[in-house]
């Protein structure tokens, strides 16, 4: 079934709440950034219209592993090479706070178990210097040597981040929908939106991650699709993984939901030249790529329920940006997680929410769009 397994859930019809005329900003994208911001946006005073192509949560935010996690897209001691001490954990202090308010916004769809970066003979060092930079800088991580069958056959030691969690992300994004509905702000599902003259508002907010080609030419050149394809197992007879695992630098990614089902995801570098797509789709080569990796996490040949894939948006730097768009007076972005959406996209749905209602928070620096465009 070429279905996203987090999708296929059944979801409870959004209030209709109903803004009359004008909205003060229209939000593009009705995932978790665009809920985000609505939410933000509608608590702060200000009448909100919500544009979503599908349906609430039918983009990335509803296609991905499931993986809420701290930090960005780099390892940590990638990113204080990349922004300086300071900047690093600065944007690792802002994924925890995130992590914080999503426990209190996403009821049972976030489970607080922790995650493990896992690492091979190739990756080992690299893993090492991470942790040590954590550690130094005073966040809390564990190091492990001694994995239980099969990781200790396949993998050489591991990194606890004791923060992180497990989510059924579409479960979430819809509940934050719910959310800024409450709030005041109107979400109009089935719309999609070719250009932004067709909108009448003093602010808009281009929140698509990967599927904003066409909205901006700028920002087609500088946040680059990716696609990521994922399955999903028949129940397994026992609960191998209490938590979100990821390897090799992100290209294998699993974690296996409460009722056994393993959802795995990546292998995108079997194909890489043809993942770089806004294209939806499942192809040969990376489900084949992903059953038989699925075989050495399970002992046994894969009973597949789900096959499907997602959208999400890459920069070059690995940050997403957030904030205006340069030369064009009110248009902000909040896009190009590279893959750590799921929490910054809610932390970065909010920060340019305050931006807009005229309280700029600090944090926006490390995200600034003028950065590339």
């Amino acid at each position: 079934m070429t279905e996203s397994y987090w999708l296929a859930e059944l979801a409870e019809p959004l209030a209709a709440a109903r803004i009359e005329g004008r909205p003060d900003v229209a939000v593009i994208g009705a995932g978790v950034t665009g809920c985000s911001c609505a939410l933000a946006l509608a608590e702060g005073g200000l009448r909100v219209r919500v544009y979503e192509a599908r349906r609430v949560a039918s983009g990335a935010s509803g296609r991905n592993g499931g993986f809420a996690l701290r930090g960005g897209a780099m390892p940590y001691h990638e990113a204080r090479d990349q922004l300086g001490g300071d900047g690093a954990a600065e944007l690792w202090r802002l994924s925890e706070h995130y992590l914080e308010r999503m426990k209190k916004l996403a009821g049972d769809a976030l489970r607080h178990v922790g995650s493990l970066r896992l690492a091979d003979d190739e990756e080992a060092e690299e893993l090492r210097a991470e942790f040590d930079a954590l550690r130094e800088d005073g966040f809390e991580a564990d190091w492990l040597t001694e994995l239980v069958p099969p990781l200790d056959r396949l993998y050489r030691a591991a990194i606890r981040h004791p923060t992180d969690g497990a989510l059924h992300p579409a479960r979430w994004v819809r509940r934050l929908a719910a959310w800024a509905v409450v709030a005041g702000a109107e979400i109009v599902e089935e719309r999609r939106v070719e250009s932004l003259d067709d909108l009448d508002a003093e602010n808009v907010v281009i929140a698509t991650d990967g599927y904003t080609s066409g909205l901006v030419p700028a920002l087609d050149e500088v946040i680059r699709p990716v696609r990521g394809q994922v399955i999903v197992t028949a129940p397994l007879g026992a609960q191998l993984y209490s938590c979100p695992h990821y390897a090799r630098h992100g290209f294998d990614y699993w974690q296996q939901t409460p009722e056994g089902h393993l959802v795995l995801g990546g292998r995108r570098d079997a194909s890489p030249d043809h993942e770089y797509t806004n294209e939806e789709g499942v192809t040969e080569t990376i489900q084949q790529a992903l059953e038989s990796f699925a075989e050495q996490l399970i002992g046994e040949p894969p009973q597949v329920m789900h096959r499907w894939s997602g959208i999400f948006g890459a920069t070059e730097d690995r940050l997403p940006l957030v904030g205006p768009v340069p030369g064009r007076d009110g248009v902000w972005v909040a896009a190009g997680y590279s893959g750590h959406g799921n929490v910054l996209g809610l932390a970065c749905g909010e920060l340019v929410a305050g931006a807009i209602l005229g309280r700029p928070p600090p944090e926006l620096r490390l995200f600034e769009p003028a950065r590339l465009l």
